[in-house]
């Protein structure tokens, strides 16, 4: 299994964009791209604007020839309710558009539901699914908090296995600091886990000490009790530029177990590059 992260936090824009190859298909998860529209009450600077129109060329030339196509959710740096013919004639993999979701993800869900209508080869409503395919098994959670509560929606996380290697996109659980949100990874069993990471750029205003507290805890263990040789931990967490320090324990266990952290851009062999979290800087204040 090949697994290239093509957008990211790490790489300047917000994005868990994911590309998977295994021998016999090619999965593509959550193709969508966005920016921050404030920070540091600074609008997107040009340079974010540029890479977000670099990334999502290579988000809709990469998702136009894969098999599959999975939507863990429906906020738009996870999908493209506007590029239609991504999902043409594509196995599609969504989250469900009704149930387990806030009010305006199921707005959104039934937008790009008539926006696509009778492109997909084949649609499903992924949640708490298993499906085979080729030499892929896909395996999705149950409906999570997006979060630690259910103001921002649910998300549902996936696991890819081709038999040789398991991977684990958690989507956006800003953790994972719940017990379901961990249950899932430690069922999974997985090699490679890519993390969205805890919210810390927003720590004592909407995300709490005790909510990273227990990110920490529920990492520390996922390092501790499972087979996980390396963690991409991405998204929320780079638009902190102190993001290493808030999440030093961990670091610091890693490293005694011999197993890997590294950003998208790290597991890509890059240097980190978080235009948000750069906002300030960029615009020379």
């Amino acid at each position: 299994m090949e697994i290239y992260p093509i957008a990211a936090d790490s790489l300047g824009t917000r994005s868990m964009a994911t590309l998977i190859k295994t021998k016999q298909c090619s999965i593509f998860i959550d193709p969508g791209v966005a920016l921050g529209p404030r920070r540091y009450g600074l609008p997107p600077h040009p340079l974010e604007l540029k890479r977000m129109e670099e990334h999502w060329e290579i988000i809709r030339k990469f998702a136009m020839k894969v098999d599959i196509i999975i939507i863990t959710h429906y906020h738009y740096d996870h999908y493209e309710p506007e590029a239609p013919e991504l999902y043409r004639n594509k196995r599609l993999f969504i989250k469900h558009p009704t149930k387990k979701i806030n009010y305006s993800q199921k707005e959104r869900a039934r937008y790009f539901l008539e926006k696509i209508a009778g492109l997909p080869e084949s649609m499903e409503y992924s949640d708490g699914r298993e499906y085979i395919f080729k030499d892929v098994r896909l395996k999705f959670s149950d409906p999570v908090f997006h979060g630690t509560n259910k103001r921002l929606g649910y998300v549902t996380e996936v696991s890819v296995n081709d038999g040789d290697l398991c991977f684990l996109f958690t989507s956006d659980v800003e953790g994972p600091s719940i017990e379901d949100q961990i249950k899932f990874i430690e069922n999974e069993k997985p090699d490679i886990v890519y993390l969205d990471g805890p919210m810390s750029y927003m720590l004592g205003y909407r995300y709490s000490r005790i909510s990273l507290e227990a990110t920490i805890k529920n990492i520390i263990k996922l390092l501790k009790d499972t087979n996980m040789g390396e963690l991409i931990v991405d998204h929320h967490l780079l638009r902190d530029l102190q993001w290493k320090e808030k999440i030093q324990d961990v670091l610091e266990v890693a490293k005694k177990l011999d197993k890997k952290i590294v950003t998208a851009a790290g597991y890509l062999g890059l240097e980190d590059d978080p235009l948000e979290a750069k906002r300030k800087e960029l615009y020379g204040g």
